[in-house]
């Protein structure tokens, strides 16, 4: 396959357009720099210029190609439903570009916006008055929509918080640099709160998975591990930065830790109908293991 990818430079994005080129399938990757080319040749892709808010380049690179994997996403904190507003209109975009053609459409959405105090599995729906990860949710309706009314093989891969490895630029280098700034390594007083993970390279083979065989209308969960407690991981950040560790109250975490308190949360889930389906079987190393021995800070 002929498969278009929007932020192929990204962490998950390399990874993603090795693994597809290894297993025989071409990648166009979005590039809206100079850097972002290089790397996308790198990888092994084909760079094709443009960006989140240029729908017409995204819908020529969507009619280009066999499928479509969506990983990009505007990360701004302070405008985050803005941020949700742009990843709509390049869904829309790119379906429209897919219509009528049965081809895959993968979107990107996390596991956060889940309801708390139980598994989340992949048939559970997103709690809608949890702001801002609600406004997150309304990509994935769109992506069912679409997906149901416009004849496009359509899923949804909802992510963990972290998806770990080498070269990380997601929540927790963005924590760590926090807990430097504010000179101790924090977590809410809630020790049972925990993260689901996965290492990049399995992400990476799961989505590949979703493209060549995944079902139309589906979410699927590239979760290797369920629930790493919060605290366990603020631990090892304290140890590998050399700073204390210390429980706040929710209050106080807000104040230190502004947007990112909101993450911090118990966000257990489980992928087993994902590796049923698909025959999804994680190998790469799990969270803690990955911070005390491959990240440098």
């Amino acid at each position: 396959m002929r498969v278009f990818i929007t932020g192929a430079a990204g962490f998950i994005g390399r990874a993603t357009v090795e693994e597809l080129i290894k297993h025989g399938h071409q990648v166009l990757g979005l590039a809206r720099s100079d850097a972002n080319a290089e790397a996308i040749i790198k990888a092994g892709g084909e760079p094709h210029r443009g960006d989140l808010k240029d729908l017409e380049s995204l819908k020529r690179g969507a009619a280009a190609s066999d499928g479509v994997i969506h990983l990009a996403f505007v990360h701004d904190f302070q405008d985050f439903g803005g941020s949700c507003a742009t990843d709509r209109a390049a869904i829309e975009a790119m379906g429209e570009a897919l219509a009528g053609t049965g081809k895959p459409l993968l979107i990107s959405s996390g596991t956060l916006g889940l309801p708390k105090g139980e598994l989340g599995t992949e048939d559970s729906k997103p709690v809608r008055d949890m702001p801002p990860f609600s406004d997150r949710a309304l990509s994935s309706d769109l992506l069912y929509k679409l997906s149901k009314e416009k004849g496009i093989r359509g899923q949804v891969i909802r992510f963990p918080p972290t998806v770990h490895g080498v070269g990380d630029w997601g929540f927790v280098p963005i924590l760590s640099n926090i807990f430097r700034e504010q000179g101790t390594a924090i977590y809410v007083d809630d020790e049972s709160a925990r993260w689901p993970a996965t290492h990049r390279s399995d992400a990476a083979v799961l989505i590949r998975l979703a493209l060549e065989k995944g079902a139309a209308g589906v979410t699927y969960h590239p979760i290797a591990e369920e629930g790493v407690k919060i605290k366990d991981i603020v631990t090892v950040l304290g140890k590998r930065l050399q700073l204390p560790v210390t429980s706040v109250t929710p209050e106080q975490a807000m104040e230190k830790l502004g947007f990112f308190a909101s993450i911090m949360t118990d966000n257990l889930t489980s992928s087993e109908k994902t590796r049923k389906e698909l025959g999804w079987q994680p190998t790469g190393p799990g969270l803690l293991v990955d911070l005390e021995k491959n990240y440098v800070f």
